[in-house]
């Protein structure tokens, strides 16, 4: 897909956005992430930052090592180390050669772009769990989110590139999943192997549809919201087929 905003802006965006609504709330409960406080959140987009900034810098064929990890900052200093990580990462990303191959957990694309385009969603969907700990509305994108979806049905699902293992229930249909904000839609359905699943772009003829906002598409495959699905079982079993929480 074609991206229509700049990623690197709305990386800086959603850093900046988690920041701001986890500043003073750093004790609340993360709801799309049982047993986190937004301070636990907060730590993990900084090793997040850190752990891609790493790996593009210095165009790492594997992840960096343990070892090399860095400390943990204290409460009084979370916030400032994760802006500056913020900062550090779309700093290197601005740097890099897109094309330039480097490690990732995506075996159909390992390079600077998947980096790019995956950590767009990354800052979109923690700064929407941090504001929504703080009580506070922060809804995605529709561009962003649109371009979030299509990245996410492409490397965060079971597919022939990429199975699950150990191998999951079958789709075993077709299901819909149609943007109510955006030009954009998928078809998802079985892959060839068993326990895989394809999509194509576009609501194809037949299939139920779940409609919804291009922000909460996004959300429902994360299992952050919950939306009126056309087919129970269909829906339930397309994210049972999905890696990522």
């Amino acid at each position: 897909m074609q991206l229509s905003f700049d990623p690197l802006r709305a990386i800086a965006e959603h850093s900046s956005g988690l920041a701001v609504v986890a500043a003073g709330n750093l004790g609340a409960p993360v709801e799309g992430c049982p047993g986190w406080q937004v301070a636990d959140l907060v730590r993990h987009v900084t090793e997040v930052h850190w752990f891609w900034a790493t790996i593009v810098e210095e165009l790492l064929q594997e992840p960096p090592p343990e070892s090399r990890r860095p400390t943990v900052a204290p409460d009084g200093e979370l916030l400032e180390v994760f802006l500056a990580g913020a900062h550090r990462l779309a700093a290197v990303l601005a740097a890099a050669d897109p094309g330039a191959p480097c490690w990732t957990w995506a075996p159909a694309q390992r390079n600077v772009t998947f980096v790019l385009r995956h950590q767009v969603q990354e800052a979109a969907v923690h700064h929407w769990d941090a504001a929504r700990a703080a009580g506070i509305a922060a809804p995605i994108d529709a561009q962003e989110a649109a371009d979030a979806v299509d990245e996410f049905l492409t490397f965060s699902v079971s597919s022939e590139a990429d199975p699950a293992d150990p191998p999951r229930p079958a789709l075993s249909g077709r299901l819909a999943l149609s943007c109510s904000d955006w030009d954009a839609a998928w078809t998802v359905q079985d892959g060839s192997p068993p326990g895989t699943v394809v999509h194509r772009r576009g609501a194809e003829a037949g299939a139920p549809v779940l409609l919804a906002t291009a922000s909460d598409l996004l959300l429902w495959l994360y299992r952050r919201v919950e939306l009126p699905v056309p087919d129970l079982g269909l829906a339930s079993r397309l994210r049972d087929l999905c890696f990522t929480d």
